[in-house]
């Protein structure tokens, strides 16, 4: 076995099971919108934080399905790695876990493109003297979906907000408007966080207030995590099996 294979197992052996048993459903990275089969509309996002909070989610004895953009960093040893594109793709993709295994947890860290082109060229877009212009439509909310698509406890949902400026207001918005239990909240302007780095320096926002976290590494970012969510069940909200929409119907799904 390779060196960094035997430091993960020696990590896993030791690290406590607070979260066996449990099935956890994880987005990760970025999403392309293509233009033509060779431009697409993007981001930054390299896929680190999601993936360390996949790894410290499976050394805590979770069941782990990370369903990922194109990221830069491998998926860790034991996580079950899906593979998407788009964020219309990403949706199909984390619908199709929902209903197959019911996640107890779903922790959506991607960054995923709110805005897709109308249109998607055939061929390459050749340069022309003539400006060009896009018309964009709106992709699937995937965190609003879930959300709504909740008829109890389950699954314990988490979100991200990456902001520019003060992110606590809109973090309060998002967690009442999308239904989530907790937004992970960031500054991606601020030194030493955002897309790319190996830090980051976050706000927990919850009903029942503001934990902000200092600068420090994404996977020590991702141990705090695992506690608060093993803090969180073990304080009564714990999985109830099952959950689906009400209708049946996968709420959102693209046509």
């Amino acid at each position: 076995a390779e060196p960094e294979a035997l430091v993960a197992a020696v990590i896993d052996a030791l690290a406590p099971p607070r979260l066996r048993g449990l099935r956890v459903l994880v987005t990760a990275g970025p999403t392309h919108e293509h233009l033509d089969p060779v431009r697409f509309l993007g981001n930054p996002s390299t896929g680190k934080a999601g993936v360390a909070i996949a790894a410290a989610l499976q050394r805590a004895g979770a069941q782990v399905t990370l369903v990922h953009g194109p990221i830069s960093v491998p998926i860790p040893s034991g996580v079950e790695g899906v593979p998407v594109v788009s964020a219309r793709d990403m949706h199909a993709a984390v619908f199709a876990a929902f209903e197959a295994a019911p996640p107890d947890v779903a922790i959506l860290t991607a960054a995923v493109s709110d805005f897709r082109p109308a249109n998607v060229a055939p061929m390459k877009i050749k340069k022309g003297d003539a400006s060009l212009t896009l018309d964009l439509v709106r992709n699937p909310d995937i965190l609003a979906d879930l959300g709504h698509a909740r008829t109890g406890p389950r699954p314990l949902l988490i979100g991200f907000a990456a902001e520019t400026g003060d992110p606590i207001a809109y973090a309060r918005r998002k967690l009442l408007d999308k239904r989530c239990d907790l937004i992970v909240a960031n500054d991606v302007t601020a030194p030493g966080a955002g897309f790319g780095t190996e830090t980051n320096r976050v706000h927990l926002v919850t009903g029942d207030g503001v934990e902000t976290l200092p600068l420090q590494l994404k996977t020590t970012i991702a141990e705090r995590l695992v506690t608060w969510i093993a803090d969180r069940l073990a304080s009564g909200l714990t999985p109830s099996g099952p959950t689906r929409c009400a209708s049946g119907d996968r709420p959102g799904a693209p046509a």
